[in-house]
This record gives structure tokens, C-alpha cells and sequence, in this order.
């Protein structure tokens, strides 16, 4: 039931809230709570793209050890991990979310990547906790009541497409995450949201509200469209 809160949490944020900001190594110790089991979800990741269950824990406690530095001003609790594999320091776009008993609390990240993974992790993780413009900045109080999910990104591509049927074959629900841009109007959705939104023409329209456009503006067939996959891990 606590699981299946938590994933009404995340495709909330991602459809009404979400925050678009455009455009392992042995010896590294890995802190969270004593409960913490990784989830990872993948789609259509190639392998070279895709990290390992531990690389994914390691994420996780950088972001909650982030997280809790800044909220209790704990210097013993350095989120500056030594000795981590080189794929850290690849260029990647991040989100972090943060639930509160299933509850959405916190959601922010980059598509495009503007830093490397580690620090899209650390730097999204206070912009999830204490920026979110949605919620008050969180805390001590709430400190273990918080569930953390970190979402690692490829980079977009663009998606050639002849009309709107043509658009619609090409999608890929549950693999694909999509960015719209028409003008000054763009929004995105992630794979999660095929979830909520599993017919295509309602995927579409309803991302085009997002972007503040008419809801049958990917009909028209000039849209342009970039398409992206997602690894998601979570605690």
C-alpha cells in the first residue's frame, strides 16, 4: 500500500508539479536509513547508459547526506564520497523527489545536463528539499518521514516525425520521455507518466496544455520533439 502511495506521489509531481529547469566503488561508505532497500526502475536505458543497483545506493545516500547537512548544519555527515567510479563524473540530467508518508514533498532536477552526476544529485537534492516553490522548506521535524527517489537522465534526441500519425508510431509509452517546443512554449513528461496517461493521444494533448499550448497542437505536425529515457532509484 506504502508503495503504491509513493508512485501515485511521483506521477503527481511529475503531471501537475513538475519542476522543469532547461535548457561502485568498494570503499565508499553508503548512509541512509536502516530500511534502505533500492528500487530501480529502467526503460529502454542502452547498458552503457545504465548504472548498477550500487551506484544507485551510492546516489541515494549522497542526496539524503546532502539533504541533511544543510538541515541540521552537520559537518560530521560530509556527502563528499571518496573514491567513486569515473561515471560520476559524466555530464547527466537528474531529478531528485522527495515523499512524506506517500505525499509528494519536493521535486526539482535538470533535463539537460548542467553539471556533473554527483553534483546534479547534490544540487537537486537542495533545490527538492529547500527551493521547491510548491512547499516550504523542509524541516528537522519531517527528517525521517522523508523518502528519496533519484531519477538519472540521457540526453535528449530529437524525433523526426512526418505528421501527427507519424508522431504517434513513434512514440514508445513507458520507454520514452518526451520535450515539446513550439516557440517560447515547451514542457516535458517522463516515462512515469505513461503510467496516468497510457493512450498516446492523451500523453500528447495533455503535455501540450502544459506547455500552454491548444491540446491538438501536436496534431499540426510542427511541433518539435526530443525524446529521453529515464533510471530511477529509490529507498
Amino acid at each position: 500500500m506504502a508503495k503504491g502511495r509513493r508512485a501515485g506521489a511521483r506521477i503527481f509531481s511529475v503531471l501537475t508539479a513538475f519542476s522543469f529547469l532547461l535548457f561502485a566503488a568498494p570503499e565508499a561508505r553508503v548512509e541512509g536509513p536502516s530500511h534502505l532497500a533500492v528500487e530501480q526502475k529502467e526503460g529502454g536505458m542502452s547498458n552503457e547508459d545504465r548504472l548498477t543497483e550500487e551506484q544507485g545506493r551510492i546516489l541515494l545516500s549522497v542526496a539524503r547526506k546532502t539533504i541533511r547537512e544543510r538541515l541540521f548544519h552537520d559537518k560530521a555527515h560530509d556527502s563528499r564520497e571518496k573514491n567513486l567510479p569515473e561515471v560520476f563524473e559524466e555530464r547527466r540530467g537528474t531529478f531528485v523527489t522527495l515523499t512524506k508518508d506517500g505525499a509528494l514533498r519536493g521535486c526539482i532536477g535538470h533535463i539537460i545536463p548542467q553539471e556533473s552526476l554527483l553534483e546534479g544529485v547534490r544540487v537537486n537534492a537542495i533545490n527538492a528539499a529547500f527551493r521547491d516553490p510548491r512547499f516550504p522548506p523542509l524541516s528537522p521535524e519531517e527528517w525521517d518521514r522523508i523518502h528519496i527517489e533519484v531519477s538519472i537522465l540521457t540526453d535528449p534526441q530529437p524525433l523526426e516525425y512526418n505528421d501527427a500519425r507519424d508522431l504517434l508510431d513513434k512514440l514508445r509509452p513507458g520507454v520514452d520521455g518526451l520535450i515539446i517546443r513550439k516557440g517560447r512554449h515547451q514542457a516535458t513528461f517522463l516515462p512515469q507518466v505513461w503510467e496516468q496517461l497510457p493512450r498516446k493521444e492523451d500523453f500528447l494533448t495533455h503535455l501540450c496544455y502544459k506547455a500552454g499550448l491548444d491540446g491538438d497542437a501536436w496534431k499540426r505536425g510542427d511541433l518539435e520533439v526530443h525524446t529521453y529515457q529515464v533510471q530511477a532509484f529509490e529507498e
